[in-house]
């Protein structure tokens, strides 16, 4: 078995794959501190899969929190790949693509050109989870991404958002509709709920990825988006790009397993570089 390990500066992220290219459920552990989130992440994974050490051919390590780590689990081979390397791969390989732009939403935003060949660091943005996190914090005195997410259900943007439509009595040309946000809390009113400016937070992050993304795409005359990391699973992602996948005609694919994609990617590595 060949495992990977994505190890993050607050959650760890395991899987593996066996000889026959099959994967094991992708299993997370939260942990501020890289080397016990590592560790911790590794017996949790060995012990819910009946692996041995016997049966584990490598480990492949990457994320952030990969800098603390000197040695493998155990003294096992391992292998550090670059994170941007692992996203452009677990990304093809969750969405069933040859050839995509990969996006991991995580604390800020990465973007990544990915084929069969190569894979290219693009860029990306301070934006992201770290965002949402700190100004929810500052506005609503909220941290958890879920219940921020459960608090925006009941949320309305017309109280946050200053839209095309606010300004123009028509749509200004085929893209720009009267939906189209104009600015992001530019039109926050006074009566603005908590869950309004929770929507509002949200939106504005994923207006901010969205379009970093498309940008990105055009430059390599690519259609498919797939995105990835935690920030995926929320309930409003399928919305906000839904809209922007008609506003720009590109195709936003959440795939499922998105959050574990940097995960899976390390582990393929592992096979990439032996071919």
């Amino acid at each position: 078995m060949i495992v990977g390990i994505d190890i993050g500066g607050s959650t760890t992220k395991i899987c593996g794959f066996d000889k026959d290219m099959n994967l094991t459920e992708p299993l997370l552990v939260k942990a501020n501190d890289p080397v016990a989130s590592y560790y911790g992440a590794f017996g949790k994974f060995t012990q819910v899969n009946s692996v041995s050490l016997s049966d584990i051919e490598s480990v492949m390590i990457t994320g952030v929190g990969s800098s603390f780590i000197t040695d493998g689990p155990y003294g096992l081979p391992t292998g550090k790949v670059e994170e941007f390397e692992a996203i452009g791969l677990g990304g093809l390989y969750l969405s069933g693509l040859d050839r995509a732009v990969v996006v991991s939403m995580g604390t800020g935003t990465a973007t990544v050109m990915a084929d069969k060949d190569k894979r290219v660091y693009l860029g990306g943005t301070g934006v992201g989870g770290g965002t949402l996190v700190g100004l929810s914090n500052k506005m609503l005195g909220m941290r958890d991404i879920n219940h921020i997410s459960e608090l925006a259900m009941e949320g309305d943007l017309s109280k946050i958002d200053l839209r095309i439509k606010d300004i123009s009595d028509s749509d200004i040309n085929n893209t720009l509709k009267g939906s189209t946000t104009a600015a992001n809390f530019g039109k926050l009113s006074d009566t603005a709920t908590n869950a309004d400016i929770a929507l509002g937070i949200i939106n504005l992050v994923f207006e901010t990825i969205g379009m970093i993304s498309i940008f990105a795409a055009r430059n390599y005359n690519i259609k498919d988006i797939v995105l990835t990391g935690n920030l995926a699973l929320l309930k409003q992602a399928k919305a906000v790009f839904g809209s922007l996948k008609e506003l720009f005609g590109v195709n936003f694919i959440i795939p499922e397993r998105a959050q574990s994609a940097t995960a899976i990617g390390v582990a393929l590595s592992y096979f990439q570089k032996k071919r």
